[in-house]
């Protein structure tokens, strides 16, 4: 049950009509009063006319930002609580500015759900004595109730929204058009109608056109700022919209009430044969594994959209190998572990296989001691990636309610009762955030904060204190101890959601800057260096090759000279996704240095890793690149290949190995691959 209260009246100034309507409706229903406004003459208007508990401001309106308008509002009222929604003002100095200076209770980043909404003015309207814990509480859980008409009526809302995006999207092709031809009008009116789909797809259920939305609205920038457009990005851009766009819209399928991950989770099988198809579900109960079937690529593609899985198993083939290629390219399944079933076991299909991404080759038909093998090797893979969070609470029914909260496909817990122990659990599980209760016999909350800040190894590590405290002396020990967030007691189920991904998100991102090269997604040299190291000590312990390759973009100054540097970027960067979508899970890519690369390939000898490096360099030639000035051009690269143990057993030695060749393969005419 909702704790808003009737008596409370909120002016919610939005100039998206569509975010408007959504909100209102919720938030009527939830016993708020709201008077919505789209301009700031219109809000002014309100306010002058009757009296509001609260307001919630967009941070861009016709004619003046957000903040100005929350800077005037000062003027007449100065203690008006105020939510600042926008999906700008992210930064520390921002958030300070809106927070300190402008007196903005809560900073609300878009896209956000009208649920979150709820959850912020809950907390704003929250009396002293705090109520009993609601249903929703993780702490006590009642049965869910049932959908009302109300929830029937949002997604109603929803669909009418997505049946409408393509009619948007036809307005922004048309505008973009014109504004390519020097209308700055319809320039300004592309970037509005970028900017809505940004901030209100989201919360209508399109995440992905709100995010794809969002990077179009960064490439439009200088619409705003006066800068020069990239209309090669602004194209990609809009491509990329439009793919969002013309998918399948996809009923969301109920949440259960507890999420709990199947005991060895879920593989996709994509066949063409029924039989085997029917076979594989089978297997898959035997073994406890949801098993997920699609008959072609299409069907895989749309059935990995709906739902997580850990894995692919495919039948060689040149239908499977473009599944693979097609699951790959895939949003944030780059790296989806795969694996390739087939009657034959010849060199040229293993080489295919590998060079399509698979960590696993089986006969055909499969055994069921063959499908358990791959099941174990696939998931085991792909749960590397979900982020792990470490609970720790004395209390063993605190920590079962948070970990049944939190538990997911994308989100592993580990529990803690004895705060004794934390180091070594961290040693042992190495999570991405850390949940810690405040109050616990022997050492507190605030203590291990402050023993984790003084350890170099976990300063980074993300920590959210729970607690019964939200008092000011509170907050600032939190902070003073180290902690980035708190959540109060009894902690809300959505509320929790939302702060941890938020933090692992960011954490996630932080990661990316520090290890991944920006233009190419590829690894930088020193998370390269350091995870060949591993390699070769798995490659001594179990007696396996490694192949270690050295390539360069032939005549890349070239390139930049005579076509643009920005088409040099597009090459290095198409190259970089090239090689983050090809080979197998555990072979490393990275950027060495400008058009250099390097590639890592566990198990595969001269032979073997040159047959694979072959077949990139032909998808590479094959591709055709723009010029700034529209010509089409095409390039190749230049390799070097070394293997341990035979040409060095330390990086440094396969290094000047492979440098050794790749020098020789430019010298006799570079497009070639060198092993001697």
């Amino acid at each position: 049950m909702s704790t808003a209260r009737n008596d409370k009246t909120l002016l919610f100034l939005e100039d998206d009509r569509d975010l408007q309507a959504l909100v209102c409706a919720f938030l009527r229903e939830r016993g708020y009063q709201v008077t919505p406004a789209r301009t700031a003459a219109e809000a002014r208007e309100v306010l002058q006319s009757r009296p509001v508990d609260a307001a919630i401001v967009d941070g861009l309106l016709p004619g003046m930002t957000g903040a100005d308008f929350i800077r005037e509002l000062r003027q007449t009222k100065p203690d008006l609580p105020v939510l600042f929604a926008s999906a700008f003002w992210k930064d520390l100095k921002s958030h300070e500015l809106l927070t300190r200076q402008l007196g903005v209770a809560r900073v609300v980043h878009k896209p956000y759900r009208p649920e979150e909404l709820v959850v912020w003015l809950e907390q704003l309207f929250a009396v002293a004595q705090p109520p009993p814990p609601p249903p929703e509480s993780v702490e006590e859980e009642e049965d869910e109730e049932p959908v009302d008409d109300f929830a029937a009526s949002l997604a109603l809302l929803s669909a009418e929204y997505g049946a409408k995006l393509p009619e948007r999207l036809a307005t922004l092709q048309a505008l973009l058009g014109k504004g390519r031809h020097g209308d700055a009008a319809a320039m300004e009116e592309a970037y509005s109608v970028v900017h809505k789909l940004h901030g209100t797809a989201g919360s209508y259920g399109f995440r992905d056109v709100s995010l794809t939305a969002g990077a179009l609205e960064d490439v439009l920038r200088p619409v705003k700022t006066g800068g020069t457009l990239d209309w090669a990005a602004v194209d990609a851009g809009f491509r990329a919209l439009e793919d969002r766009v013309s998918l399948p819209v996809l009923a969301p399928e109920p949440e259960p009430e507890e999420a709990v991950v199947a005991a060895m989770g879920t593989l996709l099988v994509v066949d063409e044969d029924a039989a085997l198809l029917a076979d594989a579900k089978q297997m898959g109960d035997r073994e406890g594994v949801r098993v997920v079937t699609a008959r072609s690529a299409q069907e895989a593609c749309a059935a990995v959209e709906k739902q997580w899985v850990d894995g692919a198993l495919l039948h060689m083939g040149a239908e499977g190998l473009a599944t693979a290629s097609a699951l790959r390219a895939m949003e944030g399944h780059q790296s989806l572990p795969l694996a390739f079933s087939s009657t034959g076991a010849g060199l040229q299909e293993r080489v295919h296989a590998a060079h399509a991404g698979a960590s696993l080759f089986l006969p055909r038909p499969f055994t069921q001691q063959d499908f358990a093998t791959a099941a174990e090797r696939l998931v085991t893979a792909r749960r590397q990636e979900r982020a792990k969070v470490m609970v720790v609470d004395d209390d063993p029914e605190a920590v079962r309610a948070l970990s049944q909260a939190l538990v997911s496909d994308a989100v592993e817990v580990v529990g803690l009762e004895n705060a004794y122990g934390l180091l070594d659990a961290l040693a042992q599980h190495r999570p991405d955030l850390l949940l810690l209760d405040v109050q616990m016999p022997g050492p507190s909350g605030f203590d291990l904060c402050r023993i984790l800040r003084l350890t170099p190894e976990w300063q980074d590590l993300p920590i959210l204190l729970i607690t019964t405290q939200v008092g000011l002396e509170f907050r600032l020990a939190a902070f003073q101890a180290g902690a980035d967030d708190y959540l109060a007691k009894p902690v809300l189920r959505e509320e929790l959601r939302a702060r941890v991904h938020a933090r692992l998100e960011r954490a996630r991102l932080s990661r990316e800057r520090t290890e991944r090269d920006a233009l190419t997604g590829l690894m930088l040299r020193r998370p390269f260096v350091e995870a060949v190291a591993t390699r070769l000590s798995e490659a001594r312990r179990s007696d396996k090759p490694l192949a270690l390759c050295f390539l360069d973009v032939d005549h890349f100054k070239k390139v930049n000279d005579q076509h643009g540097h920005l088409a040099g970027d597009r090459v290095l960067m198409r190259l970089g996704r090239l090689l983050g979508a090809r080979f197998r899970r555990e072979d490393l890519r990275a950027r060495w240095g400008g058009e250099e690369f390097v590639v890592a390939l566990l198990g595969e000898s001269l032979e073997s890793a040159k047959e694979i490096l072959s077949r990139t360099a032909e998808e590479l030639a094959g591709m055709s690149f723009e010029s700034d000035a529209g010509k089409t051009f095409h390039v190749t690269f230049s390799a070097g290949l070394a293997v341990a143990p035979r040409d060095g057993t330390t990086l440094d030695e396969l290094l000047r190995v492979a440098d050794a060749r790749l020098y020789r393969a430019k010298e006799n005419g570079r497009n070639r691959i060198e092993t001697e």
